[in-house]
């Protein structure tokens, strides 16, 4: 008998519980083993919900139960995830986390702890909910050296990029209904400001290049600077434009950002719309690999987390190795990430593309019939620094977006 307790009896939480519950028979053959909830960790109450029978209130009951094989946290935050991670490793106990932020933080520590245990810290929900990314990172592709990796690893904010994009709403607009549907919190801070993506681009670099990645170092920026005017141009042009969680290693140099991109048609990721994730991996051997699926939501974080479950019961006592050092990797300064910008200016193209292009260089300029008092460009592979430099040299730049092209 693996007994299993599940910390968090929300959206997550209750997923895990239902699919170990209605799955039970599959996944007992598939452990080996016959499989249990003896516990859930919430401080509600829930009258007349299955739960009941196994809800309890206090962690220090499934801490100090010698039966409790493995522990599953579906809470988020750190606080008290990271203590309830340390005092169930230290006590001999599998954690597994569908929690980015704790992962993202801890990571290193956690899988140390884990390993000087002879126990398991896995968290192949922590990104791309129900897409299996981190395993394959772990295990599948470890013969390769992995170059690059690009990722729409939030749902939320490409579903608004997705309805800006094809129904030419303002973002304000979309947001809102995003919010009255689910999709968006509340306060949506860390998902249109895309410090939710880079958590998730820091664990997936870190695992990828073996050292870790501070997800604090890493150049973040967001989709509420994003118009629906811009999607004109992205039209015209033949582009999309969607979010990028974004990592690549070039010459033993690594960068990482998180920042919307223009992207072509021709990019595995162009058609990755509404609240779906793409993950898109190179290595120099294998090439390019395409993950592709629901990044969110009940069942598909839960069958991520049930999957690192069902991993750790076939592991009771058994270290999985992973790849992800507590050495720290230095990221480049973003400043010499080098690619294409596309620029919006107030004014004249007649009058103005002369001054543009002693600043810039050679151009691509794009205009809208139905726009007066602006027009924009694209310019040719520069560095960031080159861009800000040029930059300077012009009055009345209105917009800045990388292009991926």
């Amino acid at each position: 008998m693996v007994n299993v307790a599940v910390l968090g009896y929300g959206t997550v939480g209750s997923g895990v519980f239902d699919v170990l519950v209605k799955n039970h028979d599959s996944i007992a053959k598939k452990i080996g083993d016959d499989i249990k909830v003896k516990y859930v960790l919430d401080l509600r109450e829930f009258p007349g919900d299955p739960v009941e029978s196994v809800l309890v209130h206090d962690f220090d009951t499934i801490i100090n139960d010698p039966e409790i094989d493995i522990v599953a946290e579906a809470m988020g935050g750190l606080d008290p995830a990271y203590t309830f991670a340390k005092r169930t490793l230290e006590a001999g106990k599998n954690y597994c986390t569908s929690n980015k932020e704790l992962v993202a933080m801890y990571g290193p520590e956690l899988l140390e702890l884990a390993k000087s245990k002879g126990k398991n810290f896995l968290f192949e929900a922590s990104v791309g909910g129900g897409i299996p990314i981190i395993r394959p990172l772990n295990q599948s592709l470890t013969a390769d050296d992995i170059t690059e990796i690009t990722g729409i690893l939030n749902g939320t904010t490409n579903f608004i990029l997705t309805k800006m994009d094809k129904e030419g709403l303002a973002f304000e607009d979309v947001l809102k209904e995003a919010q009255e549907l689910g999709y968006a919190e509340k306060d949506p801070t860390a998902d249109v400001e895309g410090y939710d993506a880079c958590r998730k681009i820091a664990i997936l670099s870190s695992l990828a290049y073996g050292l870790h990645v501070n997800f604090e170092d890493i150049y973040t920026e967001g989709i509420t600077k994003i118009t629906a005017l811009d999607f004109k141009y992205a039209s015209k042009l033949g582009l999309s434009i969607k979010l990028f969680g974004k990592s690549k290693k070039i010459d033993g140099k690594c960068y990482a950002m998180v920042a919307p991109f223009m992207i072509s048609t021709e990019s595995p990721l162009y058609c990755v719309n509404g609240v779906m994730n793409g993950i898109l991996v190179n290595g120099e051997v294998i090439g390019d690999i395409m993950f592709y699926g629901s990044g969110a939501g009940k069942y598909p974080t839960a069958s991520a987390v049930v999957a690192d479950i069902v991993d750790e019961a076939k592991h009771l006592n058994k270290h999985i190795m992973s790849l992800w050092s507590s050495k720290k990797l230095e990221l480049e300064d973003i400043k010499s990430n080098r690619c294409k910008f596309f620029v919006r200016v107030s004014g004249d193209a007649a009058s103005r593309l002369d001054a543009v292009e002693e600043a810039f260089g050679k151009i691509t300029p794009v205009t809208l019939d139905e726009v007066n008092g602006e027009f924009a460009f694209i310019t040719e592979v520069i560095s960031e620094a080159d861009y800000e430099a040029a930059a300077q040299k012009v009055d009345g730049i209105l917009q800045r977006i990388r292009v991926e092209a």
